[in-house]
């Protein structure tokens, strides 16, 4: 059982336990929706990942051992790159109060892909990467706006 696996069991246990503790979450009889709805969706659905993980650790590593040994390549840990984006995901929960959820989110969305893997040369990954940034922050608010009836953070500089 690698790393994976481990993870995936203690993030399955833990899911599992805050689950259970919803249950107790007293309900109204006049919402359709309770107090519980969401967080047993989220912690459902993190439990379902995380066992997920587990079986596809197991099966990799089942398979590792039948397999003969080829040479073990190495992955050298870029740990610049994880700075990189913690820094922008900080610039991104800053910068959510003064310029608001919508243009907040695309320049998240924008800055993340180029720090992670920029495109280079080619302009149409350029524009994908506008695309995606656009459509995901358009869908998101509308869900959360519309749907869900969730009022997003409007900005002080940009007033939407």
């Amino acid at each position: 059982m690698g790393r994976d696996a481990v993870t995936g069991l203690v993030v399955l246990a833990t899911s599992l336990f805050l689950f259970w503790a919803t249950l107790g979450l007293q309900r109204h009889p006049l919402v359709p929706v309770g107090p519980e709805f969401y967080p047993q969706l989220v912690l459902g659905t993190t439990a379902l990942l995380a066992l997920l993980l587990v079986v596809s650790d197991v099966i990799v590593h089942r398979r590792a051992r039948a397999a003969p040994a080829r040479g073990v390549s190495s992955v050298r840990a870029n740990y610049t790159l994880v700075v990189v984006a913690f820094a922008i995901f900080a610039t991104y929960v800053i910068a959510l109060p003064y310029l608001g959820f919508r243009v907040a989110s695309f320049a998240f969305l924008v800055m993340m892909p180029l720090a992670l893997e920029p495109p280079r040369g080619v302009r149409r990954r350029w524009i994908v990467v506008f695309a995606v940034a656009l459509v995901a922050t358009v869908v998101i608010y509308l869900a959360f706006e519309s749907y869900l009836q969730v009022l997003l953070p409007r900005g002080r500089w940009t007033g939407f």
